[in-house]
């Protein structure tokens, strides 16, 4: 059974849903509007500011797929009414990010500097404080869109694990590693 599927979804004031033929789903609010390609088997249901997903049987492709997409309309409606923000840090000597509008660019090491366009949908800033590691800031309000860009962002430098050197998420954990000890 499928928890994440039953759960019904709270539509906030100012977000409409508006299912279309061929079971597309558009969700508009003030932060913009985003449109998803539903399985073809499940149906929505929108009363009294509550929208459900239901799925026609218990087979194991249903089940699969119930959870998936209530979760992806869950994720349209947050976006469209608060909108997502990742931030990532540049930990490091000498690493610097900069834009010029949706142009990225970012020194991380190598022998020349990264230039990386962000797409429109994603306002990206930067900055770079005395005393705090230079920080980007992503918003948006297409989950998917917003994780992909940070991910890609990251992989230029993943950091490493001895001395924590890298691109990182905001508050992101990293392993730490002893490293070689000298011989006496």
């Amino acid at each position: 059974m499928s928890r994440i599927g039953k759960a019904p979804i709270d539509l906030p004031s100012g977000v409409t849903v508006n299912v279309t033929d061929g079971n597309v789903v558009k969700v508009k609010g003030p932060k913009g509007e985003l449109t998803q390609q539903l399985d073809a088997d499940l149906s929505v249901g929108i009363e009294d500011g509550v929208l459900t997903v239901t799925r026609p049987s218990d087979s194991k492709r249903h089940k699969s797929v119930h959870g998936l997409y209530r979760s992806l309309i869950a994720n349209m409606v947050i976006g469209v009414s608060e909108g997502y923000k990742r931030e990532l840090e540049l930990v490091g000597v000498g690493y610097r990010c900069s834009n010029t509008g949706n142009l990225l660019e970012i020194s991380v090491g190598y022998s020349h500097p990264i230039m990386f366009y962000i797409p429109d949908e994603v306002k990206l800033s930067t900055s770079m404080e005395k005393g705090n590691p230079p920080r980007i800031t992503l918003e948006s309000n297409d989950k998917q869109l917003i994780g992909q860009v940070a991910a890609k962002i990251r992989a230029f430098r993943k950091p490493e694990p001895y001395k924590g050197k890298g691109i990182k998420f905001l508050g992101e954990e990293l392993r730490r590693k002893a490293g070689k000890t000298a011989a006496k």
